[in-house]
């Protein structure tokens, strides 16, 4: 039976590849996070701090027949440079321990994204390609890739990598997620009387964008990680459409029955650092889980999104060209989403 063990299973990637990988016949799960589960899981969670190598050399110790690691952990810091230790350490941590454990080990799949290609440092080549140069580092991206090329080399294991666009999903508890970024934002508009007005810039508002689906991408990370022919591969992936906010946006609107305002640019971190009060009140008033407002959402997180007048785009033709052909509807996507978390009690 092939055994999964996703790093930082409780992430809006990381819980999508449990739910998708616990839903295949015959795949045993288990999970690495920083905390316990919020809710049942079909996976067994282990709480472990992979920046403690003590603590890690405890937990991890049971793992004796992993057959394929998922990376989809993140240490952030304040700057590139402070994070690329701490996320170079976890992944070492897990894959020379799962090594020295496991016999079955064949495969580690590392979760990038598309800072890989400096979407985080402004413009950049468009559409950009999985053999596009590096920009300069720090990246720790390069730095985890240029470990799993090297310890490969030397082991009986594989290794994979895929760059998704931004990621769409929601996971209690990780806050790093545009799906709660656009709803939370829209149920306070709704909650204040405003219409729903684009925070971002008038030019993100206008930029062509790609979006993934947590769940797309999961299916994607696991027949990566099972076709021979992607060991050592890297790979874009994406919903396979594409979307202009200043098209989506009033579908959004239209969806939470507001009207659709005009583009205010605002930073998201600075005005809505006050409103905790509020959502404690509209948690009360409407019956929501009782989450705490700091853990909900990242406003500074939105901000980075929307406030990028560029476009955003990837090029998918080597995903396809290996086999893999799934899509989603971007639009689709985001109602369902919305719908998600309002069936769940995180927005009214």
């Amino acid at each position: 039976m092939p055994h999964a063990l996703v790093v930082g299973g409780l992430g809006v990637v990381g819980q999508g590849l449990v739910r998708h990988i616990a839903g295949r016949p015959g795949w045993r799960v288990t999970a690495l996070s920083r905390r316990a589960p919020p809710a049942p899981s079909p996976a067994r969670f282990i709480p472990v701090d992979l920046l403690d190598p003590a603590d890690a050399e405890v937990k991890l110790a049971d793992l004796s027949d992993v057959s394929h690691v998922f990376f989809a952990a993140y240490a952030e810091r304040p700057s590139p440079a402070e994070e690329v230790a701490p996320n170079l350490a976890m992944l070492e941590t897990v894959v020379r321990r799962i090594e020295r454990t496991s016999a079955s080990l064949a495969h580690v799949s590392l979760m990038q994204g598309t800072k890989a290609y400096g979407t985080h440092l402004g413009p950049f080549k468009t559409p950009a390609r999985e053999t596009d140069p590096r920009h300069m580092p720090p990246n720790f991206y390069y730095d985890q890739e240029d470990f799993l090329r090297a310890a490969s080399r030397a082991a009986g294991w594989t290794w994979s990598a895929l760059r998704p666009r931004t990621v769409y999903g929601y996971a209690a508890g990780s806050p790093m997620s545009m799906t709660a970024v656009i709803g939370v934002y829209a149920a306070i508009s709704k909650e204040l009387g405003l219409p729903l007005r684009f925070p971002g810039t008038p030019g993100g508002y206008r930029a062509i964008q790609q979006a993934v689906d947590t769940d797309l991408l999961a299916e994607a990370a696991l027949w990566a990680a099972t076709e021979p022919a992607c060991a050592g591969e890297i790979f874009n992936v994406t919903n396979g459409g594409l979307f202009r906010w200043e098209h989506l946006w009033p579908r959004i609107a239209e969806w939470f029955g507001l009207p659709c305002g005009p583009v205010q640019t605002l930073r998201l971190a600075e005005v809505m650092a006050d409103k905790a009060p509020l959502w404690a009140r509209m948690t009360a008033a409407h019956g929501l889980k009782p989450l705490a407002y700091r853990d909900l959402v990242s406003w500074r997180f939105g901000d980075f999104q929307w406030h990028a007048d560029y476009d955003s785009l990837v090029e998918t033709t080597k995903i396809r060209r290996f086999g893999f052909h799934a899509i989603v509807d971007d639009e689709e996507m985001m109602l369902r989403q919305m719908a998600g978390l309002r069936a769940d009690r995180v927005i009214p």
